[in-house]
C-alpha cells in the first residue's frame, strides 16, 4: 500500500480537464449546456463492509442519489493525508448548499488506526463534521479498487464515477471537477472560485523543493536504512546503539523491543537518531497504552531545537507523547539543511512507528 505525497505530482486519472461547457459531441453525460466532459468510470460501489459511522447514520448510494458526493480515503496517521484536511473541510462546508456531499472512508495503514477511539479522537481533532464509514478491515478499500492515501472519487448525482485522483496537491483540479459534477447536476452556474483554507501546524503543504528525506519505517517489517550497529532483534528487548550517520540513515540507542510495525522503548532515557534534510519532521509514536503518557526530550545537532521546534514541542525541546498519532517535531525556521536528530524517551512503553518529513 502506498502514501502519495505532492511529490506524486496528485495522479489525477480523468480524460481531460473538468469544464462547465463542451461541444455537445465531446460530453460524458447528461447533455446540456452545463454538462461536464468528465467520463463515467463505473457505478458507485457503495459503504458496505463499515464497521461503523461516524458523524452520520450508514449512508447507501441510494440515499446519496441527486448529490454529487465526493469520496475521501484517509488515515489519521498519514502526514499526505493530515495535509489535504483543510480542503476536504472546506469543499464540504463551501458546496455542502449546492448539492455535495462528502463522505470518509478512514481506512488503516497501522494497527492501531484500527482503534475506534482513536479514530474518534482525529475526527475532533481535525474538525471534521461530513459523515466518515469507518473501514478498518478494508472492505471498502477493496470494493473501490483503491490503492493509496489519500484517494479522491468523484460520484455525479446519477451514481456514477466520474473522476478520480491519488495523492495530496492538485486541488485546484480537484474542484473544478467539484464545480463541473454540480453545475451539470443543478443545470445551472456554481461558484467558481476556489477554496483557500488555512494551513496550521502539519497541515501547511510540503517545501518540495528542499525536500530530500522520505517516509522511514521503523517496524522491522519495512524498515530501511537502518544503522545501529547491532543487528535487529525481532520481537525482544535488545541494547542499541547510534554512531555516525549519512542523510537519511536512523538508527536507535538504549534498549528497544523491535516489532513488525514498531519499535517500542524498554526503558527510559532509550532514543532514536534520524539524519534528514527537509523543513519539517514528523514522527508517528504512542505512549504504548490508553491513558499513559511518555515525555520526551529532542535536540537536533545536540542542541535544543529553539526556533526550529515543531508544534508538538518547546523551544527546549520538551513534548509530551499522549494519543498514538503524528507528533511535528521540528520545523526549521531558517535555511533548511541537512540535520541529526534525536528523540529521546523519559519514559519506558513508548512505540515509535514512522518518520514523514515537509
Amino acid at each position: 500500500m502506498n502514501r502519495y505525497s505532492m511529490a506524486a505530482l496528485a495522479i489525477a486519472v480523468t480524460l481531460g480537464v473538468a469544464t462547465l461547457s463542451m461541444p455537445a459531441g465531446s460530453r460524458a453525460a447528461n447533455a446540456g449546456p452545463y454538462s461536464s466532459n468528465l467520463p463515467v468510470q463505473g457505478a458507485m460501489p457503495g459503504f458496505d463492509g463499515a464497521v461503523t459511522w461516524l458523524n452520520s447514520a450508514p449512508l447507501t448510494p441510494a440515499q446519496l442519489r441527486g448529490k454529487v458526493v465526493l469520496v475521501d480515503f484517509w488515515t489519521y496517521s498519514c502526514i499526505n493525508c493530515i495535509r489535504t484536511v483543510p480542503y476536504v473541510r472546506a469543499w464540504a462546508d463551501k458546496y455542502r448548499g449546492q448539492g455535495l456531499a462528502v463522505v470518509g472512508v478512514h481506512t488503516p495503514e497501522f494497527k492501531f488506526e484500527e482503534d475506534l477511539t482513536n479514530v474518534s479522537a482525529a475526527v475532533a481533532r481535525f474538525q471534521i463534521n461530513f459523515p466518515v464509514a469507518v473501514d478498518s478491515h478494508h472492505r471498502i478499500w477493496q470494493a473501490w479498487g483503491n490503492r493509496a492515501w489519500p484517494a479522491w472519487y468523484l460520484v455525479d448525482a446519477n451514481g456514477k464515477i466520474r473522476y478520480r485522483q491519488l495523492g495530496e496537491g492538485g486541488y485546484d483540479k480537484l474542484e473544478r471537477a467539484i464545480q463541473s459534477l454540480l453545475a451539470e447536476a443543478r443545470g445551472g452556474p456554481v461558484d467558481t472560485t476556489l477554496v483557500a483554507p488555512p494551513m496550521p501546524a502539519e497541515q501547511l503543504a510540503p517545501d518540495l523543493r528542499q525536500l530530500d528525506s522520505a517516509e522511514t519505517y521503523v517496524g522491522y517489517s519495512r524498515a530501511t536504512n537502518f544503522r545501529s550497529p547491532e543487528r535487529v532483534r525481532s520481537g525482544v528487548p535488545h541494547d542499541y546503539s547510534v554512531g555516525a550517520l549519512a542523510l537519511n540513515q536512523w538508527g536507535l540507542s538504549g534498549r528497544w523491543t523491535v516489532n513488525a510495525e514498531s519499535a517500542v522503548a524498554a526503558q527510559a532515557g532509550s532514543g532514536v537518531t534520524h539524519q534528514f534534510s527537509a523543513r519539517d519532521l514528523h514522527l508517528v509514536m504512542g505512549a504504548g497504552a490508553p491513558g499513559r503518557r511518555a515525555r520526551i526530550k529532542v535536540t537536533i545537532d545536540g542542541r535544543a531545537p529553539g526556533a526550529d521546534h515543531g508544534a508538538d514541542i518547546d523551544a527546549d525541546g520538551n513534548g509530551l507523547v499522549t494519543d498514538t498519532r503524528l507528533y511535528q517535531l521540528i520545523r526549521q525556521s531558517g535555511t533548511v539543511r541537512q540535520r541529526r536528530v534525536e528523540i529521546r524517551f523519559l519514559d519506558s512503553g513508548a512505540d515509535v512507528y514512522a518518520f514523514t518529513f515537509g
